[in-house]
């Protein structure tokens, strides 16, 4: 049972970390990228605090580039970027943070579906990139943040086609921004051990997300934005940078509503856990405490190999000492008693966000074991039970009895499919923040799944983000791009820019959703017929609970 576990565990963080009625004669309305392009010295020009930005438009929208929004030494918190003169063209994106290299491109079909854009790696790496209606035109356009999934380690904000701001901020009048920061060991080794210096080391990145964010305050007027209607939104990584950009007091009045897509970030690192990593990485170096700086000139490789064999070190250290058991370890915030005071959501939602309202959501699959282990498509009921009783031991015919309660018709492989790492995090962090008695909080779940490559992948992890963006046809590798999926993609987008707007994502074409608390449990299923549906998972969820994993 504990190598098993221990397999579901690593196959997870190899995911996370790798990377998200009828229809029949419905008119699509397709927002997708399209028009003639200008890029001159006269359009698309605006002020920053720093200096001129040159973009460019594009049918409507304005687009700018790798704008830089601070600048860092490595280690070191985030400094404001030093001013320019003239125009500074920002048509490209900029770098994006050194990473290992994406296992998912060893995979033929994961890469054609995900059709990943890496760009080029280096560590003056903190840009932003902007999608814009209007420039200076008297509107106060409400501003949405991307963040960017692949945990803490990896990523970009160019990563997937999904990404792309242009059909969201086309479709509702509002300015998309997405950003790079720094990741891994660049963003996260904790090295306060070696002295005030390096206090806020541990920290860096998170400290990264909050320096654009006050960019953003400061500089989006010059886009056509509304500096006091930030949401900040982000998928996996992304979601749980959200949840925990709503517990760090330095970002506190810098967004004003805020989304989590299959992220619910409810703890985070433990300075007795980051420090050891700090102190192993120097071990695996041969350094001791006076050659402290050295890290600071090491060629990033290097550092990288000696970070990763370190938090694995540290990581089997907590495993048996303390018992941890969770796939996110090492690279990630640390609870210092100052830039994060205290774990996100625990035991408590932040006091400080009380009044900031949030959607929390999942797919319905995410880490679908089907799709990666080819066996799992076309397992029997008897294999399926038999992996099961190796995770919930006797309690399995509990768990069978009430799967099939919630999902009357389901195939063998859906034992293996359905989510039961993500999602009981985001009930616990929706159940948190309704006790807060607050700002709502509204649930979905996103239970549509893609026909691409005969249906491989499901509701897999990344999947909603197409929906979310109104991009699934510019992402149709993933998606497909047919009929349906476009249909789903006008209410799901609809749904979060009315919230954008608002604080409220109820959307034409959708049934009248409710706000998440402890008595209704209501939550939208998106798939082609939406549905709301109350604590249709509790008795189910009551059974996984008693064998947690920790997701986040």
């Amino acid at each position: 049972m504990k190598k098993q576990h221990l397999f579901m565990l690593a196959f997870v963080s190899m995911l996370l970390f790798a990377s998200c009625g009828q229809t029949a004669g419905m008119k699509v309305i397709s927002t997708q990228t399209s028009g003639e392009i200008i890029a001159s010295s006269e359009v698309a020009i605006t002020e920053t605090e720093s200096g001129k930005v040159g973009g460019f438009l594009q049918d409507g929208i304005y687009i700018y580039k790798g704008i830089p929004y601070a600048k860092a030494e490595r280690f070191m918190p985030p400094q404001p970027m030093d001013k320019w003169e003239g125009v500074r063209s920002s048509r490209m994106f900029g770098p994006t943070c050194p990473q290992a290299v994406r296992m998912g491109w060893r995979s033929d079909e994961y890469a054609f579906a995900f059709h990943w854009d890496d760009g080029f790696p280096g560590e003056d790496c903190l840009r932003v990139n902007i999608w814009t209606p209007g420039l200076k035109d008297g509107k106060k356009r409400p501003v949405m943040v991307w963040l960017h999934g692949g945990g803490y380690a990896a990523g970009s904000g160019q990563e997937l086609p999904s990404y792309d701001g242009f059909n969201l901020a086309k479709k509702g009048d509002v300015v998309v921004v997405s950003l790079n920061h720094r990741l891994n060991v660049l963003g996260f080794l904790d090295l306060s051990a070696y002295g005030e210096k390096y206090a806020k080391s541990g920290n860096a990145g998170l400290l990264d997300l909050v320096a654009a964010l006050q960019w953003v305050n400061k500089n989006i007027a010059a886009f056509g934005g509304d500096a006091q209607n930030v949401t900040i939104f982000g998928q996996s990584g992304g979601g749980g940078k959200v949840s925990t950009l709503l517990a760090t007091p330095s970002a506190k009045g810098f967004y004003h509503k805020a989304i989590i897509q299959s992220g619910s970030m409810l703890r985070t690192m433990e300075a007795k856990y980051s420090r050891r990593i700090g102190a192993a990485v120097m071990d695996e170096l041969g350094l001791n405490a006076s050659q402290i700086d050295e890290l600071q000139r090491m060629p990033y490789e290097k550092l990288l190999a000696a970070g990763e064999k370190a938090v694995a070190k540290v990581k089997t250290e907590a495993e048996k000492e303390d018992g941890v058991s969770t796939f996110i370890f090492g690279w990630a915030p640390t609870v210092d008693g100052d830039v994060l005071p205290a774990q996100p959501f625990d035991p408590q939602a932040p006091v400080q966000s009380k009044d900031v309202p949030v959607m929390i959501g999942t797919t319905l699959h995410e880490f679908t074991m089907s799709t990666y282990v080819p066996a799992f498509r076309t397992i029997t009921k008897e294999k399926a039970v038999e992996f099961l009783k190796q995770r919930y031991s006797n309690r399995t015919d509990d768990f069978l009895a009430a799967f099939a309660k919630v999902y009357p018709d389901y195939q063998p492989k859906d034992l293996v499919d359905v989510d039961f790492v993500i999602r009981p995090s985001a009930v616990e962090q929706a159940r948190l923040k309704a006790a807060q008695q607050g700002a709502p909080v509204y649930m979905y779940m996103f239970a549509w799944e893609s026909p691409v490559l005969d249906g491989m992948f499901r509701s897999i992890h990344c999947m909603e983000i197409p929906f979310v963006f109104n991009n699934t046809v510019l992402h149709a590798s993933m998606t497909g791009g047919g009929a349906e999926a476009q249909a789903l993609a006008e209410k799901m987008s609809g749904a979060w820019l009315n919230f954008a707007h608002t604080g409220n994502p109820n959307a034409e074409g959708l049934p009248q959703w409710e706000p998440y608390t402890a008595e209704g449990g209501a939550t939208m299923f998106f798939n082609n017929t939406c549905e709301v549906k109350k604590h249709h998972d509790k008795e189910l969820l009551d059974v996984v609970r008693a064998f947690p994993t920790r997701g986040f």
